[in-house]
């Protein structure tokens, strides 16, 4: 399947553009506020909208930060502003989870409610909207796939080698949003201790990152980390796993709800 050339801009007025890439973000963050209104229970409605615009401040500063320092450690040796080149592009996710983290943190502290409430809250939210950012990337034809001989395999416009890829992107959006969001939607409702669905967030975006990872093209500058099979994505997602499992086994036998 060739895909056709969409154009990564869809509204240009003179300095200002308007790129699909920037309406995922905005679908994203707005599919995550209303999933967490209709969650809300012990914060107020002011408390979540500081959640969503301080998380979503800390998961843009906080990705930037960490793919400079995860996946870009060269150019920011050569010249550290390139850290504030955003029009490059460049977003971690594993940078922006810490960012996120740490505005938790903050939040947690100024409210008087524990970390892991609020984590627990918003987790199952999260998923959902990371899915919109994997559109966005499909439809911004970046972060390609590796070859395939399947069907449903896609040309993407601008690819040099003009390959037939694995559309990796909605792989990984189906998984983070349909298997990993309805699931911790699911295990939400049940009974089960506190840290346990921010344990389950860990794991499962951890293991589901490893797994969508096969699939996808290393970065061309970095290229594979271990044995010619292992991308630096799967590396950062193996402490996210173990953190995981950790914060479950702790939660199961130290904590009731």
């Amino acid at each position: 399947m060739i895909l056709p050339e969409i154009n990564p801009v869809l509204i240009e007025i003179g300095p200002l553009a308007i790129r699909w890439y920037g309406i995922s973000w905005l679908v994203a963050f707005f599919t995550i506020y209303l999933l967490a209104k209709n969650r809300l229970s012990f914060l107020s409605e002011n408390q979540l909208s500081d959640l969503m615009f301080y998380g979503l401040l800390g998961a843009v500063i906080g990705g930037r930060v960490g793919y400079m320092l995860f996946y870009n450690i060269d150019q920011l040796g050569a010249n550290i502003f390139s850290i504030f080149y955003i029009w490059q592009g460049g977003l971690s996710f594993h940078g922006g989870l810490l960012g996120v983290l740490v505005t938790a943190v903050i939040l947690s502290k100024r409210w008087k409610i524990s970390f892991f409430d609020i984590m627990d809250f918003i987790a199952p939210c999260v998923p959902f909207g990371l899915g919109w950012v994997r559109i966005g990337n499909f439809l911004n034809a970046e972060l390609l796939g590796r070859e395939t001989s399947l069907p449903w395999g896609v040309i993407f416009p601008g690819d040099p080698l003009g390959l037939s890829r694995h559309p990796s992107q909605i792989y990984q959006a189906f998984s983070e949003a349909f298997l990993l969001g309805f699931f911790l939607l699911w295990f939400a409702k049940q009974q089960r201790p506190k840290k346990s669905i921010s344990a389950l967030f860990l794991i499962g975006y951890g293991l589901i990152r490893c797994l969508t990872e096969m699939f996808r093209e290393p970065d061309s500058h970095i290229g594979f980390d271990l044995f010619d099979a292992i991308t630096r994505g799967q590396l950062l997602s193996v402490p996210m796993i173990l953190a995981g499992f950790i914060i479950l086994a702790y939660s199961y036998k130290y904590n009731k709800r």
